[in-house]
């Protein structure tokens, strides 16, 4: 089970939530990805949206 129920639906919130717990909680994508039950593909889907890219190196979205 995940720590929180649903996502932020907004993209930009996504997007900083995301960021804040992959440099805060989780040492890669695939490990958010697994523990919120998102698809990275979705994920990475929703915030290309707003020009964003997960970037491996710094293990965020930029």
């Amino acid at each position: 089970m995940s720590m929180y129920d649903n996502l932020p639906k907004d993209p930009v919130i996504l997007l900083s939530f995301t960021n804040t717990q992959l440099r805060d909680t989780f040492e890669t994508l695939d490990s958010f990805c697994y523990n919120f039950h998102i698809s990275k593909e979705d994920l990475c889907a929703k915030l290309a949206m707003l020009n964003y890219e997960y970037d491996v190196k710094t293990n965020q979205f930029i």
